[in-house]
């Protein structure tokens, strides 16, 4: 599928086939393993955490950060 194709899909078929995709992905045996740099950036994310160095807002104050 060229992604001509793909733009002419409306969102909905879009996700579909997104769905379709990933569960294509997931239905194969070998499993897939995450790059090694996701593993630092959880590690520095749980460390943040762990030290009170992060701040958690509500999904509201997201939303609304994101309007202005």
């Amino acid at each position: 599928m060229k992604t001509l194709e793909i733009n002419k899909m409306s969102r909905i078929e879009r996700l579909q086939a997104m769905e379709s995709l990933w569960d294509s992905l997931m239905d194969e045996e070998s499993e897939i393993e995450s790059p090694e740099w996701h593993k630092d950036i959880l590690a520095e994310r749980k460390r943040k955490i762990e030290t009170g160095e992060t701040e958690f807002i509500s999904l509201e104050k997201l939303r609304a950060s994101r309007k202005s």
